[in-house]
């Protein structure tokens, strides 16, 4: 079971990206106003966010099943295991927790301008954060590319 939520995790995590930088690059050339937020924004806004919580829950599960993930004062000195029981968790949280407020705050916003510039602004810290909590294959944390 945990392979086959581990391997989804890391699939899944090519349709957060590439949802989040089409809700984003989407986004850019709108924020000055003068174009309206129509039900295609916010259908990719949308999608971004389903993906993106889709993807926090397989890692909530696979935070509890993980052999990654060591709950003990010994995890801490291996940067291995640090990153996993604590780096990790954190950004990709926080990545989560910004891209929610971003679509929140673009839904009960009236001016569509300002709709663009909060998906823009909020999905692309939540991108920056989560491509510094990928476990990338050059970083030597056991990460791999699929």
């Amino acid at each position: 079971m945990y392979e086959i939520l581990q391997s989804a995790h890391s699939g899944l995590r090519w349709l957060v990206l590439a949802t989040l930088i089409i809700a984003i690059v989407n986004s850019f050339g709108k924020t000055k106003g003068g174009v309206t937020f129509s039900s295609k924004d916010k259908k990719k806004a949308l999608f971004a966010l389903i993906f993106t919580h889709i993807q926090f829950l397989l890692g909530v599960v696979l935070y509890f099943i993980s052999p990654k993930v060591v709950f003990a004062a010994s995890s801490m000195k291996s940067d291995v295991l640090r990153f996993f029981l604590v780096e990790h968790v954190i950004m990709m949280v926080l990545a989560v927790i910004l891209i929610t407020v971003g679509y929140s705050k673009a839904k009960r916003t009236a001016m569509d301008g300002k709709k663009f510039k909060s998906i823009m602004l909020f999905y692309l810290l939540g991108l920056l954060l989560i491509l510094a909590a990928i476990p990338w294959p050059f970083r030597d944390l056991g990460g791999s590319w699929f």
